[in-house]
């Protein structure tokens, strides 16, 4: 019996020292860096198990321990925690610092901005082309796309707000629109409630309209309002608004860099040399400055403007002024000369 009692105690003893290694060691390996390559990343798919990401950290690091791990992930209950995301790895990073990061949603995100002064081709062009949002608009047509959007409007262009949308990867393209016309919306309605009564639009949409040619005559924040301002007094006095960037978006695909005498004299919806009033829909993307322009048009006399050839305008009050300065700023163009900044 007291030899049996001398290896049961042996036995306890090992074993007490063997769970008292595990122990520590394990306290070591949840406290070492893991090692992983710099600027890697991992992808928590939605309704991943814990199990399944840990085979997917065995693919980034050979210092994965899928029983600490494991266990540790039990003994915090953080193994019920993961969020579906992308997340960033670096090298220094321990198992307590991965579980962490991995449980608290901040995963990585990527920016995609809506252009200024873009037209929908562009955009739909840019959103398919990019590398990190899931495409599923390819193939809508744009009856299909706004059945989606589930807007009144019945156009595509000027119907999303030009800014920077962030997202994590392998997000919905078509969820971006949504959210960037909703943001449109949100934009256009309060500035529309709280306009000047006596503006000559007819509703918000006329506005957008506005602020679409605005925002392709500038990209100066202080001219906005000069210019709305003069396109506003053209319509209060039944004036065209004779507008380059209307016949340039009339002619599609055959404006080939250059707009000749025969194209402003061509009809079409959007010639503002040959149609009264504003084109039937938008030119071109907005942002939110260039909607609180339209709205809020700088008061002046100024009827006409011309490019000086420095990303600034000249504005005249009268078509004898408005003469001398195109020949002063475009008959005699410097060599830097651009039209916009």
């Amino acid at each position: 019996m007291k030899k049996i009692f001398c290896v049961i105690a042996l036995i306890v003893l090992m074993a007490t020292a063997a769970a008292y290694w595990l122990y520590n060691d394990f306290k070591t390996y949840i406290a070492t860096p893991l090692n992983f390559a710099e600027n890697s990343s991992i992808i928590v798919d939605k309704g991943l198990s814990f199990n399944g990401l840990v085979d997917k950290l065995k693919t980034k690091s050979e210092n994965i321990n899928i029983y600490y791990l494991k266990f540790y992930a039990r003994q915090t209950g953080l193994g019920r925690k993961i969020k579906a995301g992308e997340y960033g790895l670096t090298p220094d990073m321990t198992p307590v610092t991965l579980l962490k990061k991995i449980t608290s949603g901040r995963s990585i995100n990527y920016n995609f901005t809506i252009v200024e002064g873009s037209n929908y081709k562009q955009l739909l062009a840019a959103l398919e082309s990019n590398q990190y949002l899931k495409n599923d608009i390819k193939g809508l047509s744009p009856k299909q796309l706004l059945e989606q959007l589930e807007t009144e409007y019945t156009h595509l262009e000027g119907l999303f707000l030009a800014e920077t949308y962030s997202f994590e990867k392998n997000s919905s393209a078509l969820a971006l629109l949504k959210r960037s016309h909703k943001m449109l919306i949100e934009t256009l309605e309060p500035a529309w409630q709280a306009r000047d009564k006596k503006l000559p639009y007819t509703s918000a949409y006329d506005a957008l309209i506005m602020a679409s040619i605005v925002e392709k005559e500038t990209a100066r924040a202080e001219e906005r309002p000069i210019i709305a301002g003069v396109f506003v007094r053209r319509l209060n006095i039944g004036m065209r608004l004779q507008t380059d960037p209307t016949v340039i978006y009339g002619m599609g695909d055959n404006y080939k860099g250059n707009i000749r005498r025969s194209d402003l004299r061509k009809p079409t919806p959007y010639n503002t040399y040959t149609i009264s009033g504003l084109p039937p829909t938008p030119i071109a993307m907005v942002g939110p400055d260039a909607i609180t322009a339209a709205l809020n048009p700088k008061k002046g006399k100024a009827l006409y403007f011309v490019a000086k050839g420095d990303g600034t305008h000249y504005f005249s009050s009268s078509l004898k002024e408005h003469n001398n300065a195109v020949r002063k700023y475009q008959l005699s163009r410097r060599k830097d000369y651009r039209s916009s900044p």
